[in-house]
């Protein structure tokens, strides 16, 4: 019997939940996080445990970490510079996507920026059949001259996607091979390796995401890593992955996509949880850090699973915890473009400054600060005592946009609040709409830090009548890593193997007038490989 320890960290705090296996009692504590020295607030964490609770590093027993480092990373685009190797004339492949529109009756729809830029994709000669069967073999002289092209790009990583290399990939081991021997200060990432599935495009952005984030991930987890041994605890340290399970960190830094939504996840295993313990079987989960805004479904008791989550504007092909994203967290700022309109994030003033109301030195507007020029905050301490907003603080930040636009202080903080509102607004639509329900059927269940604050107005114009609010609200994604299990996503491509595929043709294609078997199996093979992964992943079978 011991002490079992789940820890989040946002963009703003870092949250602690520790459960006592003897006493069964949950204690939780809340620190602002410290970017100029990462580390130090978990090492400050560990300390209050041991003041408040008297639990010493050695007698942990268990520590499972939840990170949005990912997923911020993602939001704000403060990634890796990556370059992307990959086959002659198939260059403009994530600029085409799936040459779908966010918005299909828009005029003005826009798909986001891709992760890496047409000017950093490099081409080289090689051709590997769909069957696997090798056309050309990889030509070492244009791999070379796209290695030399990505360096003098000041890249700091390279990602290799081949044709077809889910079905074969000797030409991306070769390809990675090399680059590792001419360039070994970069590292490196096959998409056969990160994400092995038929698909160019899927495969490939999958893998940028793992690059994109790999620095900030693997810099943190070794700092995780270093500074937990250092101060005596001895559990090997957990962390909560995309698909809600948990894994050992030291195989995050590497399998970084699995954990890009390790914190919003956890999350949503701990909101289950809480729904469950409540008697309320289905809800709407609204989770508001300081950076982002995470809503996701639970049915039955039962998060959602899915492949092509959102991250911001770019989709996340693995199975994970359905969860959408958008830049609206507590901390993200507000502005006034070119045009005059005014702007709700995707930038965060995270904890260093913070918003203006923390005291610590920002003076840009946020949508806390919003709330305590409403009134709303400023009244009581936050985070279990940590600060007390500052309402003139506040005030004058909101000043600086409210002058410009010739409104009020408190006219220019609602129209923030109700910017924002607007982004989770149509977030849920779209949502709910996927998923065939009724919200006026669910009740919402709010939580992080900001997430009580956002949570009534939300459910107001969502018409929904139960507003659920866990009483620690923003501790609850630390929550769900004890609660979280060891889970393991794995895909195959075996629909692709001549055997299945005739399987299918003897199996014959009743009720499907005008199909014919071959066009069954070619089908298959083709759609039936996309959701295989997302069924694994929620326990049933692939029938």
């Amino acid at each position: 019997m011991g002490h079992r320890v789940g820890v989040d960290i946002g963009g703003t705090f870092i949250d602690f939940c520790l459960w006592d296996e003897t006493t069964e009692v949950l204690h939780s504590l809340k620190v602002l996080t410290t970017p100029d020295t990462p580390g130090a607030e978990l090492l400050r964490g560990l300390d209050l445990l041991e003041e408040r609770h008297g639990v010493r590093p050695q007698d942990i027993t268990g520590f499972v970490h939840g990170t949005t480092v990912g997923i911020n990373t993602v939001i704000q685009r403060k990634g890796a510079r990556l370059a992307l190797i990959t086959t002659e004339r198939f260059e403009d492949v994530i600029e085409l996507a799936r040459l779908r529109m966010p918005e299909a009756y828009s005029l003005f729809s826009r798909r986001g920026a891709p992760l890496v830029p047409r000017d950093r994709i490099f081409g080289i000669r090689e051709r590997i059949l769909a069957d696997g069967s090798v056309e050309a073999p990889l030509d070492v002289a244009s791999l070379e001259a796209a290695v030399a092209k990505a360096r003098a790009k000041g890249v700091e990583g390279i990602i290799v996607s081949l044709l077809n290399a889910y079905r074969n990939p000797a030409h991306e081991e070769q390809a990675v091979a090399l680059v590792r021997e001419l360039a070994p200060e970069l590292f490196v990432f096959r998409s056969s390796e990160v994400w092995p599935v038929i698909r160019e495009y899927e495969r490939t952005t999958t893998a940028l995401i793992n690059g994109y984030v790999h620095p900030r991930i693997r810099d943190y987890l070794d700092r995780l890593i270093e500074g937990l041994r250092g101060r005596g605890v001895t559990a090997q340290p957990l962390v909560t992955k995309s698909n809600g399970g948990i894994m050992a960190a030291e195989l995050g830094k590497t399998a970084c996509v699995g954990m890009v939504l390790s914190g919003t996840a956890s999350g949503v295993m701990g909101a289950a949880w809480v729904a469950r313990e409540a008697g309320e079987p289905n809800v709407i989960t609204l989770d508001i850090g300081g950076t982002s805004a995470d809503v996701a479904l639970i049915i039955e008791g039962q998060p959602q699973f899915g492949l092509g989550e959102k991250i911001g504007d770019l989709p996340l092909y693995i199975p994970s915890v359905a969860v959408s994203s958008i830049g609206d967290g507590g901390g993200s700022i507000a502005w006034v473009d070119g045009f005059g309109v005014l702007k709700v994030g995707p930038e965060s003033a995270g904890s260093t400054p913070g918003p203006a109301c923390y005291g610590r030195g920002g003076t840009r507007p946020t949508i806390t600060d919003a709330f305590a020029a409403c009134g709303f905050l400023g009244q009581h301490d936050l985070a279990y005592g940590a600060f007390r907003p500052d309402v003139t603080l506040a005030r004058q930040a909101i000043a600086t946009l409210a002058e410009p636009m010739g409104l009020g202080v408190e006219q220019t903080a609602e129209a923030i609040i109700r910017i924002a509102l607007s982004g989770m607004f149509a977030e849920v639509n779209k949502m709910v709409a996927r998923y065939g329900i009724d919200p006026r059927d669910f009740a919402l269940l709010t939580f992080g830090g900001a997430g009580p604050m956002m949570g009534c107005f939300l459910a107001r114009e969502l018409g929904m009548a139960r507003v659920l609010i866990p009483a620690r609200p923003g501790v609850v994604s630390a929550l769900g890593g004890l609660v979280a299990e060891r889970m393991a996503a794995a895909v195959e491509n075996a629909l692709a193997d001549p055997a299945i595929a005739a399987r299918f043709v003897e199996m014959g294609t009743p009720g499907m007038p005008g199909w014919t078997p071959e066009r069954f199996a070619r089908y298959v093979a083709e759609e039936v490989v996309t959701w295989a992964p997302l069924v694994r992943a929620s326990g049933a079978s692939v029938e």
